[in-house]
């Protein structure tokens, strides 16, 4: 039986990457560094989760010399690019530049009417996610959800089924009632890592990717109902 729904963040809520790609570049000019990524290269970098995770990838790219005897200061830099872009995407939702993806707030309350609850799980900060979801939802976003699961929390990034793991344990629920959703190939292998099946809806930065062993690959939710993810959950699983 299906009792809860989990979804991740970015991408997935809402079309977030393009706000967060500038948000970098933002950081980055603010910091003196002649870095600029565009959407390609952003797109590429996107199979590396985690905001600082990909920095420092990036860092090692440009820079192979990088030495560990400087991880002092290297991670104090990208601690601060960070803060200065978190602050400028925080600002940037805030005014409006970030909108829920097509069906989304409409299948969560109907998921909550039904009696579904609902979680989060996402490697993003919590700032992100509060500044998303106050937007779209209110100052008492906090309340539709029985678990929130973020970069804080489970700071191993997704591929690994850590932030999901959590979410499912702090619910008190089995991955076999819940469902996931999600937009990567990242989060689909987290989400399957945690025994849980998954609806992908792809966007621009990820319809490249193999969603081989999702329970559904849908453009948005739009579509999509709790009568209808009730049908696909109770399909046997494919092998």
């Amino acid at each position: 039986m299906l009792k809860a729904l989990i979804f991740d963040v970015d991408g997935t809520l809402a079309d977030t990457e393009s706000v967060h790609l500038a948000a970098f570049n933002h950081a980055f000019a603010q910091e003196g560094l002649d870095w600029r990524w565009d959407t390609a290269q952003y797109t590429r970098l996107l199979e590396i989760s985690g905001g600082k995770e990909r920095m420092l990838h990036f860092w090692r790219t440009v820079q192979p010399g990088l030495r560990e005897v400087d991880a002092g200061a290297v991670q104090a830099t990208v601690q601060r690019l960070h803060e200065i872009k978190t602050a400028h995407y925080e600002g940037a939702v805030n005014a409006g530049a970030v909108a829920l993806r097509p069906g989304v707030l409409a299948l969560m309350n109907e998921a909550r009417v039904q009696g579904l609850g609902l979680a989060i799980a996402t490697t993003t900060s919590p700032v992100n996610i509060a500044a998303l979801l106050r937007s779209a939802i209110g100052a008492d976003w906090r309340a539709d959800f029985l678990a929130v699961g973020d970069a804080s929390s489970a700071p191993v990034k997704k591929p690994h089924p850590q932030v999901y793991l959590q979410v499912l344990a702090d619910m008190g629920l089995p991955a076999a009632q819940c469902i996931a959703f999600e937009d990567s190939a990242n989060g689909l292998q987290a989400a399957t890592a945690a025994g849980l099946r998954t609806v992908i809806t792809p966007n621009g930065f990820t319809a490249h990717h193999d969603f081989t062993g999702a329970l559904r690959v849908v453009p948005d939710l739009s579509q999509v109902s709790v009568a209808r993810l009730r049908e696909w959950h109770a399909l046997p699983a494919r092998t």
